[in-house]
């Protein structure tokens, strides 16, 4: 199985203004993304607004975002759906058109218990040959995933790599240590990067790197690569201000919407009941990113 690092952007999902795909604009921003040195590409993620998606849908947008990045970078899908049947066929769907990975957070709604997850991702591995990441976010789905638990599913042979979203930061050395190394741990929060890649993170699912791909990458890089302290240290204290109020106001493909087309680029709305952002919250974020565009990297 490959194993994937780096900053991978939760890219969102490009609409019309009456909320129909916009797939020219979705090639545009990959396109983006690329140019300015992103590792590696997620679509329909919660950024990507995947709940409001219909299955003929997700399964565009992965055709097609797969086909136009054409193997430039890593490509992983989020299948997340509250039926196990729906998430084989959307992971079978990834696999068949060449996605690197699937993301995939627990069934939400239902809380299922821990045997009934176990089973869950257990079938789902059985069903595709791909490197599956396992997506903890107890905020959203209501189901949070322990480290033990994930050291038992890592038993699981596809199952090796984590977004960690709980907002512990303990948990990331955790994994690591139950998992002997196994998983590979991503950040899932934008403002515990830097502090999660010193816990030995080799990962982060990033909404900031929809507006800005060449500084968070940069960051990763500063950090796991280059083991550049001081300097990863320097650029985080730059970009916290837009990493904590993506986090603090919770709006990330929203916003991520709005930041994108304060740079220029063709976006479209939220699909409802999501509403654009505010006058006031795009001031705000139009000051963030002047900010940050004039930091070299």
């Amino acid at each position: 199985m490959r194993r994937l690092e780096g900053t991978f952007v939760v890219a969102i999902t490009p609409f019309t203004t009456d909320e129909n795909l916009d797939l020219k604009a979705l090639r545009e921003n990959i396109d983006f993304y690329i140019e300015n040195g992103i590792h590696g590409i997620i679509v329909c993620g919660s950024t990507g607004e995947f709940a409001s998606l219909s299955v003929q849908e997700h399964k565009k947008v992965t055709e097609e975002a797969v086909d136009h990045v054409n193997g430039r970078v890593p490509v992983i899908v989020g299948t997340g759906a509250c039926a196990t049947r729906q998430v084989i066929e959307l992971s079978r769907y990834a696999k068949d058109v060449g996605a690197d990975g699937v993301m995939i957070v627990p069934p939400f709604y239902t809380k299922p218990k821990e045997n009934e997850l176990y089973e869950h991702y257990r079938r789902i591995a059985e069903a595709i040959d791909l490197p599956i990441m396992v997506y903890n976010n107890p905020w959203t789905s209501k189901v949070d995933m322990q480290p033990s638990f994930i050291a038992k599913l890592s038993e699981i042979d596809n199952i090796s790599h984590v977004k960690e979203s709980s907002g512990d930061i303990t948990r990331i050395w955790k994994i690591i240590h139950l998992t002997k190394g196994k998983m590979t741990v991503f950040c899932g929060s934008d403002n515990l990067a830097l502090e999660s890649f010193l816990m030995g993170a080799k990962g982060w699912v990033c909404v900031a790197a929809n507006m800005f791909p060449k500084h968070t990458s940069k960051l990763f890089e500063l950090a796991c690569k280059e083991n550049n302290i001081e300097g990863a240290r320097s650029l985080y204290f730059e970009l916290l201000p837009l990493l904590n109020f993506l986090e603090e106001t919770g709006k990330f493909a929203q916003l991520s919407k709005a930041g994108l087309e304060i740079l220029g680029r063709r976006t479209g709305p939220p699909r409802r009941p999501l509403l654009p952002v505010s006058e006031e919250e795009k001031e705000e974020l139009k000051a963030l990113i002047e900010k940050i565009k004039n930091i070299k990297v």
